[in-house]
């Protein structure tokens, strides 16, 4: 058996196709569901006005492995948001789980000892975007999401790399030298 997981964090963002607004950074955490992770699990089951919280599947009756909850990080005010939010991120989160177990990043021998909370984000002008590509929202939440899951899983970025890049790289949103 691999070396158990307890608490591990990753994040990742995809950038959408020019003039859509489907950029994805999922947050996610995963550990064993018999510690902390588990118990944020099990905290996060009950549901909360605008904040819809749903198992990742495949399709109906098809709950992938390890069991990863989505959680929306802003208020669902549509049901054209609800929908993209249960389907085509919903299908992309699941198919980035999975192939993250079939491709070994994820140890399937401890698909069934593990949970993954997944954080995600969609731009609310989605689900008003008439020309909405969700092709392209698809992609971005899948690659975000494995890309994510890696970076948990083998402790990304290092300290050795965020203290290398401390003073060179600048967040996106905020530029404090700016």
């Amino acid at each position: 058996m691999s070396e158990k997981i307890i608490f591990k964090t990753g994040e990742a963002t995809v950038l959408a196709a020019e003039g859509q607004y489907t950029d994805a950074m999922p947050e996610i955490l995963i550990g064993d569901v018999n510690g902390p992770v588990g118990q944020a699990f099990a905290n996060l089951m009950g549901q909360t006005a605008g904040h819809t919280r749903m198992f990742a599947i495949r399709a109906c009756n098809q709950q992938v492995r390890p069991a990863t909850l989505m959680v929306p990080k802003v208020t669902m005010k549509s049901s054209a948001y609800v929908n993209l939010f249960g389907g085509v991120v919903q299908s992309a989160t699941a198919d980035a789980v999975l192939d993250c177990v079939i491709e070994g990043i994820i140890p399937r021998d401890q698909v069934n000892n593990l949970c993954i909370i997944s954080l995600i984000w969609i731009d609310p002008e989605c689900a008003k975007d008439p020309n909405l590509d969700e092709k392209d929202l698809y992609h971005t939440n899948y690659e975000a999401t494995k890309l994510a899951i890696k970076r948990a899983l083998n402790d990304e970025p290092t300290i050795d790399e965020l203290i290398a890049n401390r003073h060179t790289i600048k967040h996106d949103m905020f530029d404090p030298d700016a």
